[in-house]
């Protein structure tokens, strides 16, 4: 056991290693710098900033001191939001993108699931029909269209809601939709399908056979282990909601990390554009790591680390 979170912790730590490195590269492969304007500046005031902020030393020497700066956590300044570094950036957006995205991972997970074991124990009746056309719209459906559409129904014609910022309780619903309902969608087919073909197999019937209730068969014998599909999206899903969605929080003009990337790929910001994604890779990898660890509880039979 000891040995897996070894394994995985350096795996993990090698990802993020390649991550950096790739993004690293990549900004610097784009034409054009985070001094670049419309209207040029003097070719001394560049001089001078990109001197500031070691800008005009070697591509391999910016690289490593990025990297030393990094192993002490301090993901560098913004070159374009003067004063501030990325680390306030993250401090000041983060709080407000995980609570719109933890409001929305709980209504996924408490909405999704039930309404697809549900669909699935009444397959092919008109709760399975309605069900299923619901979740197949909801995927087909992008997060700023719902945005789009609440925003003009319930926002503008209706005069219900305030979509711009969170100045009250009714100001979390729009985001919150918008965030949660294609994983909403895509949960509730995931876990009709998954729970239909447990219900198939030969344990299941075994246990009715033997008389065990039915409630009992569902949630103890198929419920549990119709998870580890859902489990396996939910995990990566729950950590991508809550570093914030890019364009659910600039469509409701929300104070997350979301606009502060925006700006940064608009105005190649580097240290943004990286420290945002190593901060997104970080929640993306330890969820998979999270996810692994929940298969051995779901399922006694896989054991960490074969």
């Amino acid at each position: 056991m000891g040995n897996y979170y070894i394994r995985r912790t350096l795996s993990m730590l090698v990802t993020l290693f390649l991550i950096v490195t790739i993004t690293f590269f990549l900004m610097r492969a784009i034409p054009g710098g985070p001094f670049t304007r419309e209207k040029p500046l003097p070719a001394e005031i560049i001089e001078r900033l990109e001197a500031k902020y070691n800008l005009d030393a070697p591509i391999m020497e910016q690289y490593f001191d990025y990297l030393k700066g990094l192993a002490t956590f301090d993901l560098g300044p913004s070159y374009r939001i003067l004063g501030m570094s990325v680390n306030e950036m993250i401090a000041n957006g983060f709080p407000t993108s995980a609570k719109i995205g933890g409001i929305a991972a709980i209504l996924i997970v408490s909405v999704g699931i039930p309404i697809g074991i549900i669909s699935a124990l009444r397959a092919n009746s008109l709760i399975d029909y309605s069900v299923m056309l619901l979740a197949t719209l909801g995927v087909t459906l992008p997060s700023f269209v719902l945005a789009t559409g609440f925003i003009y129904i319930f926002a503008i014609q209706l005069d219900w809601v305030d979509a711009t910022g969170l100045t009250s309780l009714s100001s979390y619903i729009g985001p919150v939709i918008a965030l949660s309902g294609y994983s909403i969608s895509f949960v509730a087919r995931l876990s009709r399908s998954s729970q239909l073909e447990v219900l198939q197999q030969d344990y299941i019937r075994t246990a009715r056979a033997n008389g065990i209730s039915e409630f009992k068969v569902i949630m103890k014998h198929g419920f549990k282990n119709s998870l580890i599909p859902v489990v396996t999206y939910v995990g990566p899903m729950v950590a991508s909601i809550l570093v914030g969605s890019f364009v659910v929080e600039t469509m409701f003009n929300l104070p997350g990390i979301g606009r502060y990337f925006v700006a940064a790929v608009q105005n190649r910001d580097y240290t943004v554009i990286i420290g945002m994604t190593v901060f997104y890779a970080l929640f993306y990898v330890v969820s998979v790591f999270l996810v692994d660890i929940a298969y051995s509880f779901i399922d006694p039979r896989i054991k960490l680390g074969n």
